[in-house]
């Protein structure tokens, strides 16, 4: 009796060790390949490549990964391309950001992919900060509507990563001239530099880089940032400029009370996509929950490694990964609004934008 005892602990012991062991060599010898729906030098393929070696690094097995630009359709022919060659073991990884979520989102013409049904390895906060020129006498974001010249905003289309701005001015009911079709937002960036135009965002890299200085220099004001999420909402003051309020805070010293309606739906939506989960990692919606698991782990590993803090102080002011079912329901809730939520999107990007459907 006393044997076969020992035999069964043993067997528990040996089950738990091929277990473990399993889970350390899960992607030995394997290559991930992470596709960026853009070209090599935008925002989103530069950060994949910031990420490719901490991944390496702490995935079990050390994969090799491969980032391969597929750009085309304003991202739509890369997450299509995704749709019909993921392989559902995790070593196919779409990754990418609004610009490919809010076509999805808003049912546009051409798009193939189902994103609400991929699953969610992993993502990295790219907040936007919201300023303008001292030109217009605002000084900070309580005296937004109180510019002494009107407003002007660049950008580069409205159903892109754009869209977060603009309903941002909606929710806090802010009178904007928008000008699009600009093809980067470092045009949109010389353009309010000469004067052309007086109220910009800019996402986290070029912001602590180049707008920064600029603030110092007296030539921009800071207003708000898009927030991040607390309790599941889009509220909290974003890391990246604890200094400065968010669209959340800016509505409430406005009107007095906490922001709802329709408008605040959209915007909470849409920005979450944009600035808490900002950059995401997609894979199949059939990948195994151990391979997700394995990437939690990782990315807790990952925002624990000193040479990444270290890295990412300067690339996104310390923005630390998120991985796990938080982070994958709060991205699939975004990625699924209303009915209600949707019309009124489609509505507005059509009678005030010109978008068609």
């Amino acid at each position: 009796m006393l044997n076969r005892r020992l035999s069964v602990a043993a067997a528990i012991v040996l089950g738990s060790t091929l277990a473990v062991g399993a889970q350390d060599g899960l992607f030995s010898g394997k290559t991930i390949e992470v596709v960026v729906p853009f070209g090599e030098g935008g925002a989103t393929f530069v950060s994949a490549k910031f990420l490719e070696p901490y991944l390496e690094k702490h995935l079990p097995g050390n994969p090799d990964l491969d980032v391969v630009s597929r750009p085309g359709g304003g991202s739509i022919l890369g997450a299509n391309w995704f749709e019909q060659n993921a392989k559902s073991d995790g070593t196919t990884i779409l990754f990418t950001t609004s610009s490919t979520a809010n076509p999805f989102v808003l049912g546009q013409k051409g798009v193939e992919y189902k994103l609400a049904d991929y699953r969610v390895a992993y993502s990295h906060p790219f907040s936007a900060v919201a300023y303008v020129s001292p030109t217009t006498g605002v000084t900070n974001a309580a005296g937004i509507r109180d510019s002494s010249v009107p407003l002007i905003y660049g950008g580069i289309a409205a159903a892109a990563s754009d869209l977060p701005g603009l309903l941002s001015f909606e929710v806090l009911d802010v009178d904007v001239k928008s000008v699009l079709g600009f093809n980067g937002r470092g045009p949109v960036r010389l353009a309010f530099e000469q004067g052309e135009l007086n109220i910009d965002y800019q996402f986290t890299p070029v912001y602590l880089t180049q707008v920064v200085p600029s603030v110092a220099e007296g030539r921009a004001v800071p207003l708000w940032t898009g927030g991040a999420m607390e309790d599941g909402v889009l509220k909290a003051r974003d890391p990246i400029a604890p200094e400065l309020p968010s669209v959340y805070e800016v509505y409430e010293e406005l009107n007095g009370k906490a922001p709802s309606g329709i408008e605040w739906d959209a915007f909470q939506g849409i920005a979450s996509v944009t600035y808490a989960y900002g950059l995401t990692g997609y894979m199949h919606p059939d990948t195994p929950q151990e391979v997700l698991d394995a990437f939690a782990e990782a990315v807790a590993a990952i925002n624990a490694d000193p040479e990444f803090q270290e890295e990412s102080q300067k690339v996104t002011n310390g923005a630390r990964l998120n991985a796990g079912p938080d982070t994958e329901s709060a991205v699939k809730a975004a990625l699924s609004p209303s009915t209600e939520v949707k019309d009124y999107l489609r509505n507005l990007l059509s009678s005030k934008f010109g978008v068609t459907f």
